[in-house]
């Protein structure tokens, strides 16, 4: 099956923030994401899951165990569990990226 933003399970979070399901399982979630400037989501870390954020366009800020780093297009950043993190876009232009998860992160969030 081939699955896009077109036909995948669409949701909102934050701040006028999308995400589709391209993969939805217990035991991995993919999911593309789109951040309008200027936004930002809730520094948390996920007790089970393990993440990796793979950038497709844009430049993500993420704060990772305190730390500042930036994320360009074609580049990805690893979250291990327990590890506090959030993302955010401050550039002028949508920030688009994947979001990975092992085993799938909903419900096994605790904000900060």
């Amino acid at each position: 099956m081939v699955t896009s933003k077109d036909n995948a399970e669409h949701y909102n979070w934050g701040n006028q923030c999308d995400g589709w399901h391209l993969l939805k399982s217990e035991t991995l979630s993919v999911i593309q994401e789109r951040m309008p400037p200027d936004t930002s989501e809730q520094e948390h870390y996920h007790i089970l899951a393990q993440q990796v954020f793979y950038i497709l366009s844009g430049t993500a800020t993420f704060i990772l165990d305190g730390n500042l780093i930036i994320v360009e297009a074609n580049q990805s950043v690893i979250i291990p569990k327990g590890v506090g993190h959030c993302i955010k876009n401050l550039s002028n232009i949508d920030l688009h990226f994947l979001v990975i998860s092992e085993p799938k992160a909903h419900g096994d969030r605790v904000n900060i």
